[in-house]
């Protein structure tokens, strides 16, 4: 179940899922629950795990002009975990939208949006899906849990690139 945490202008806790989708949806960010067609395992495939949200991920990536998924899992036995983290956690933007579902785990993404000086976080877990737009400031924590697997999706081959802001704001937000 997802969470929303409203730091700037008034702080805020919304744990309900139509007003968090409302909040998001009002910025820009599409916030949606989906569920699998099917159940599944821990050992599932990227294949398998695919197959089970196809009913869902296939017309939005038609519909939005996605050209590839894949599915990420990261955990505290991961090579590198701290390097990994550390690369998400500067805030940043991108040239195309970032396009996450939790199939397991959590991860915590945070926005600052100058235009109305908003700073809030997301906290992201299973059967949440997300899709910030390209240009939305923005970073992300595994921490925690350090344990995310999610579905991926991208427009161009490139993957995940992020353009650092350098603001150090995340600084005062995060963990």
């Amino acid at each position: 179940m997802a969470v929303l945490t409203i730091f700037d202008p008034i702080p805020k806790i919304v744990e309900d899922p139509k007003d968090i989708k409302t909040f998001m949806n009002e910025r820009g960010i599409i916030f949606e629950q989906w569920e699998a067609n099917r159940p599944l395992l821990d050992n599932d495939s990227q294949e398998t795990i695919l197959l089970a949200y196809d009913h869902k991920l296939s017309p939005y990536m038609k519909k939005h002009g996605y050209l590839s998924a894949d599915v990420i899992n990261v955990h505290k036995e991961t090579p590198n975990i701290e390097a990994i983290r550390a690369k998400f956690l500067s805030e940043h933007t991108h040239s195309e939208d970032e396009v996450r579902f939790f199939v397991d785990g959590e991860g915590q993404f945070f926005f600052h949006l100058k235009e109305k000086s908003e700073v809030f976080k997301l906290l992201c877990e299973k059967g949440d899906f997300i899709s910030v737009p390209k240009g939305v400031t923005h970073w992300f924590d595994l921490a925690p849990k350090y344990f995310v697997k999610a579905i991926r999706v991208f427009q161009t081959q490139d993957g995940w690139v992020a353009n650092y802001t350098e603001s150090g704001i995340e600084k005062k937000y995060s963990l």
